[in-house]
């Protein structure tokens, strides 16, 4: 007896389908499984054995084939316990192979009938639909992921018993067996629960970084913190999120693949609402910040995929670390090959960084510091040039001012009024770039340049002698001219002028950057 059920898995972010094909015959007892697999893949065997045993499900002494196509991709890290159990419950006879003839099933079985959830659900849910499945059964703890995709039927089952009751029933009446999941788009992205917590009406002073944060918050630029210890740039970076606009249901979507893939989607959250904010200590490996490991999985990098990666203290993480960024930072997204194949995640982040300006945090103040101009060098050339010059905005975060501190919140402009003018920049960026696939000022190339950032022959003479003078890269000027996109959104003006330039440029001239001591 023959049988084929269709699953899914996953492979980078991407899911491609995955035809559990089981072929049950006379013969020696055997259970041997085909395919190109790791050994992880094979014990599913074992699992799906005592499972269907302890359910009340006896299997014949007879030799069983399981073969998984198609045969010239690896499968490792995948779970394949549910489709590999229906399908030799179809073989028996107790399931029908024509009800599967366009169902989708995915699923992890516990030793006792019982079925677990699985990564990857959403992408996995996303290809069925895109190849016109119909019907996807899930884990039921993975029915609200799977059921944010419109378009497609899903439901969730807590038991191989249960998914058998539920397929015995005649189709017309299975709803009232299992409901189809279903998900509230509307409903989620109006709750106001998933607004960040910190805002800037806490921080006292410090206009200039903040101006800067709202620049980079419209635009989508990295920026850079320069700062004695205590001045409040960690602060500072806690409310970006705050300040940024709202994830959009198809940038949701991408996120939220990412923390699928990744087994970190929350119990009762099928969807990333707010933008991620992840704070990786220095300590992190090369692994964990970009991706990677046996089975590769995303980094932190991925995982801050439309929001923010702050990285404090930044010459405290290892140069090479640091250097990985440069790449992803160009191309919005990481390759990272294996034996097995090449695995993509996207990586389209605000790189917010922070750092002292030398070792002991205090210059210039030299009545505190006591490094050497050699110290502060050293400390401030872990910093590559390469990945400082891919920093739109770089601004110096001064000692707070005691009238500044005692002057209350009252005076403190509150992140929502922020958020609002970031907001309708963003809406002059959404209206410019419509049908180009661009959503962001950063995210132009240096030929989209031209057709969005006009210059008349004063800014252009403007930027010569800003170009000349300081003897910026070529990424530096592209650079300058996007920040400076955003500076005139963000003043609702469609023409860039000269004071937007020199605005720009000045905001890439932190002091102790240029000197070093």
């Amino acid at each position: 007896m023959y049988s084929t059920v269709m699953s899914g898995a996953v492979r980078g972010v991407s899911s491609y389908l995955l035809r559990v094909e089981t072929n049950i015959s006379d013969g020696l007892p055997a259970f041997n499984m085909v395919g190109f697999m790791s050994g992880e893949v094979r014990e599913a065997g074992e699992r799906v054995r005592v499972a269907l045993k302890n359910a009340g499900i006896r299997l014949p002494a007879s030799r069983i084939t399981v073969n998984l196509a198609p045969a010239d991709i690896q499968k490792r890290g995948i779970v394949i316990d549910l489709p590999v159990a229906v399908g030799e419950l179809i073989c028996i006879g107790m399931l029908r192979q024509e009800d599967f003839d366009n169902v989708l099933v995915a699923g992890e079985l516990g030793l006792n009938g019982e079925i677990r959830p699985v990564r990857g659900v959403l992408p996995i849910v996303q290809e069925a639909k895109a190849h016109g499945i119909g019907l996807c059964i899930l884990p039921r703890d993975n029915l609200e992921e799977g059921a944010v995709v419109e378009g497609i039927r899903v439901v969730g089952v807590r038991s191989l018993n249960e998914l058998i009751m539920y397929m015995e029933t005649p189709e017309v009446r299975r709803d009232t067996v299992l409901a189809p999941g279903r998900v509230d788009l509307d409903a989620l992205f109006s709750d106001e629960s998933h607004r960040a917590d910190v805002d800037f009406a806490d921080v006292r002073g410090q206009a200039v970084a903040k101006k800067a944060m709202e620049i980079a918050a419209a635009g989508f630029h990295n920026m850079l913190m320069l700062g004695p210890p205590g001045t409040g740039k960690s602060m500072l970076a806690k409310c970006m999120p705050g300040i940024m606009p709202p994830l959009t249901l198809e940038e949701s979507m991408e996120v939220s693949a990412v923390y699928s893939v990744a087994g970190m989607l929350g119990k009762g959250e099928p969807l990333v609402l707010r933008r991620p904010f992840l704070a990786p200590h220095h300590s992190i490996t090369k692994a964990a910040l970009v991706g990677g490991g046996m089975i590769p999985m995303p980094g932190q990098i991925s995982l801050a995929h439309r929001g923010v990666l702050f990285m404090d203290e930044l010459p405290e993480f290892g140069r090479d670390q640091l250097d990985l960024l440069r790449q992803p930072l160009e191309d919005h997204e990481v390759t990272i090959v294996r034996q097995s194949g090449s695995y993509r995640y996207p990586a389209r982040f605000i790189l917010l960084g922070a750092c002292n300006p030398c070792p002991c945090g205090h210059y210039p103040d030299r009545n505190r510091c006591r490094c050497t101009n050699r110290e502060i060098r050293r400390y401030l050339g872990r910093i590559s040039g390469p990945l400082l010059d891919r920093m739109d905005l770089c601004i110096t975060v001064p000692r707070a001012r005691i009238d500044d501190l005692q002057k209350g919140n009252s005076r403190e402009e509150p992140s929502s009024l922020v958020r609002e003018r970031v907001m309708e920049a963003c809406a002059r960026q959404e209206q410019r770039f419509r049908g180009t696939g661009l959503r962001f000022n950063a995210e132009m190339r240096p030929a989209d340049l031209e057709v969005y950032c006009p210059l008349g022959p004063r800014e252009k003479g403007c930027l010569r002698e800003l170009f000349e003078a300081s003897g910026m890269s070529v990424r530096a000027y592209h650079r300058v001219i996007r920040v400076a996109r955003t500076i005139a959104d963000l003043e609702g003006r469609e023409r860039i002028r000269e004071e937007d330039l020199f605005l720009a440029y000045n905001y890439r001239q932190a002091e102790i950057l240029q000197g070093g001591g």
